[in-house]
This record gives C-alpha cells, sequence and structure tokens, in this order.
C-alpha cells in the first residue's frame, strides 16, 4: 500500500491529512504528487470529481511555498464559489502542523469586491479564485499576480461550460511567460485541447484516471423503472424507507428542483432546493442550512451542486437520469465518502434504460434494478 510518505510529502502536512480522515492516497494522489512536487512543470490529470484532486495539486503547492515571501505564489482557479471556498478550507487544514503561517486568500463573485481588495493587501501566499473576479480585480490592478510560479485550472471543462472561456484567455495570457500550468479536468472537449496547445508546454506531463476506478466502491448502485408522473410517490416512499438519513436528489432543471422541495415540504419532509438562478446570499443561506443538518434533503441541479462537500451523506438520488456518464460519476461521488457506505438511487423511464446500460458498461459497474 502506497503512502503519503512514499509519495514525498512531508510529515507536518502527513499529520494534518491524517487528523482530517485523509490517510491513503488516491489513485491520481499517486500519479500526480510526486512529479508535482519534485518537477511542478505543466502537468494535464484527467480525473473525475470526488477523486482526491485538491490534495493532489494542494500539497505539491503548499510544499513549494515560501512563507517568508508575502507575494502571491500560486493561483487556483476553480468554476464556483463553493468549489473555490472549499478548496481554501481544505488548503488551510492542510497547513495545520506548519511552523510558518502560509496565507490563503479566496476571491468569487456576488461579494464585495472592496473587502476583496481590501483583504489581498495582506500577506497572501496561495490565491483561490473565480475567473470573472479574478479578471476583475486585474482589471482595477488590485492584484499582484507578477511572482506567481503556478497556475491550476481546476475543473477545467467545468469553467468552459460555464462561459469563463475569455476569462481564462485573459488570465493565462497575463500571466504567460511566469508560471507553469497545472490543468485538471474530467473531460477534454475541443476547447479543453485548445487550451493545452495554446498556453501548456508539448512536453506537460499527462495522467489519466480511468473512469472505472473513477467509481467508489462503498457505493451501492440500485435503479427502479417508471412512469415520470410516479416519480414523486415513489420518491416518497424511498425518502420514508430511509428514516433519519440525509441525502441529495439531482434534477435536471431548476422547476423540477423547486417542484420536488415543494413537494417534500408538503409532506413535512425537510428540504430545499439549489439551483443557478439563485442569489448568492440564498445559495449560501441554503447550503448552510444543509451544512448545519437544519435541512435533512437537498434538491439540485448538476451545476449547482457543484463543490458541494457534506460529509456522512447516505444516499444520492438521480430523480432525472443524468445525460452523461460524467455527471453520474459527479452525483454518486457525492455519498459513499470517507469510509462510509452511500447509495446511488436512479429513477429512471424506458427511455432511460439505454443511458443506463451505457453507463453500466463504461464505468464497469452493475446497477442492480430495485423492484416496487
Amino acid at each position: 500500500m502506497t503512502t503519503f510518505s512514499d509519495l514525498s510529502v512531508s510529515n507536518t502536512y502527513k499529520q494534518a491529512l491524517e487528523e482530517v480522515g485523509i490517510i491513503n492516497p488516491t489513485e491520481i494522489q499517486i500519479k500526480s504528487i510526486p512529479f508535482l512536487i519534485a518537477k511542478g512543470t505543466d502537468f494535464i490529470g484527467q480525473a473525475q470529481t470526488g477523486t482526491g484532486k485538491t490534495a493532489a495539486f494542494g500539497l505539491p503547492i503548499l510544499q513549494a511555498i515560501n512563507p517568508d515571501d508575502s507575494h502571491i505564489q500560486a493561483l487556483i482557479l476553480s468554476p464556483t464559489r463553493e468549489l473555490g471556498q472549499q478548496i481554501a478550507k481544505q488548503l488551510f487544514k492542510f497547513t495545520k502542523y506548519q511552523a510558518k503561517k502560509i496565507f490563503i486568500e479566496s476571491v468569487y463573485g456576488g461579494a464585495r469586491i472592496a473587502q476583496q481588495i481590501s483583504a489581498l493587501r495582506r500577506p497572501t501566499h496561495i490565491l483561490v479564485a473565480t475567473p470573472g473576479r479574478l479578471v476583475d480585480l486585474l482589471e482595477q490592478k488590485a492584484v499582484d499576480l507578477s511572482s506567481i510560479r503556478t497556475i491550476v485550472l481546476d475543473e477545467a471543462d467545468e469553467m468552459l461550460s460555464m462561459g469563463f472561456k475569455k476569462e481564462l484567455d485573459t488570465i493565462l495570457k497575463f500571466t504567460d511567460g511566469s508560471r507553469y500550468t497545472w490543468l485538471f479536468s474530467a473531460t477534454m472537449p475541443p476547447a479543453i485541447k485548445a487550451i493545452i496547445k495554446g498556453y501548456m508546454s508539448p512536453d506537460a506531463m499527462r495522467v489519466v484516471i480511468n473512469k472505472h476506478e473513477a467509481v467508489n466502491k462503498d457505493i451501492e448502485h440500485k435503479y427502479l423503472v417508471c412512469e415520470s408522473d410516479k416519480k414523486p410517490e415513489i420518491l416518497l416512499a424511498f425518502l420514508r424507507s430511509q428514516g433519519e438519513n440525509r441525502g441529495l436528489i439531482f434534477c435536471r432543471t431548476k422547476a423540477d428542483t423547486q417542484n420536488v422541495a415543494k413537494r417534500l415540504l408538503a409532506k413535512n419532509i425537510s428540504a430545499d432546493s439549489l439551483h443557478g438562478d439563485m442569489l448568492q446570499i440564498e445559495r449560501d443561506k441554503v447550503m448552510r442550512a444543509f451544512k448545519n443538518e437544519k435541512l435533512q434533503i437537498l434538491v439540485a441541479t448538476d451545476l449547482a451542486a457543484r463543490g458541494i462537500d457534506v460529509k456522512e451523506l447516505a444516499y444520492v438520488v438521480h430523480y432525472s437520469f443524468p445525460e452523461s456518464t460524467e455527471y453520474y460519476t459527479h452525483r454518486s461521488g457525492r455519498t459513499g465518502r470517507a469510509g462510509n457506505k452511500g447509495l446511488s438511487f436512479s429513477l429512471v423511464t424506458s427511455r432511460d434504460l439505454a443511458g443506463l446500460k451505457r453507463i453500466e458498461r463504461e464505468l464497469g459497474i452493475k446497477i442492480k434494478e430495485n423492484h416496487r
């Protein structure tokens, strides 16, 4: 069994990892950390969400920081505010036993820029940013990126699908020549390949994590065939069978998330919805309630659920069956964390069965049929 010591991770970081329950490195960590610590040149990692990417890039970045230099030395770009905050929080936890403090700042849209500008006047070693807000700060000359040695593009495909292509081009051009780029993406669409070709070395190190190994072995996969109009009552019966357990329900549209959450509330089930059109203040309120266990169930769209990291979720329900294998993996990975067992339960219509068989084939898993 490979350990973090084998990967050249220092003892003080190892101690902090153990404290947050990270004991054995994942495949992406085993394949990337030694290279990123020893060389740290351009790197491309293709891996699903939930495979341990934050530690894979975070530990090498932290080990390379010079705490005596108060300039920003590394920049991590993330598609959403939630994911950015989560990365900053996780990196901060990793630094618990460092002799000298490493300062990590997180900036994102939907918050007052004046406060972020003032925070950036303090020493900052690592900046975690959403692309739109970083461009705003660059335009106002409120952030100094002249000392960065590394840019991480986390969930690069998601940043592009959210329309950040122009911002990424601006940031990569602005920092060109002074940094190495580490790109992490679940998929490699043409737009990602264009970024790799335009801004990264042709000799960049590449690591691909096999989709089959991206699926957590602690998750049980089940499905039930039903007509669309029967889904509400089947969902209700499933939730009643789960008792006090907490979970996530995934829908494809904003309207569906709202309808499902309303129906559950009407049955005295503590639920709320999360979707892309909500104001940031509303999203934060819902997420706080869910994390503090005031809410038992969160009903979300795929995009809104990016960056959700709530431990001990017993199940995930695919109320609308996902359009892609990546989304299925991403959704299912929200349960069965930190050694706990989890359940990924799909409500499928007869039209979804071909997609379900494809996911079974691509992920090398068995999704068992559940009979009413």
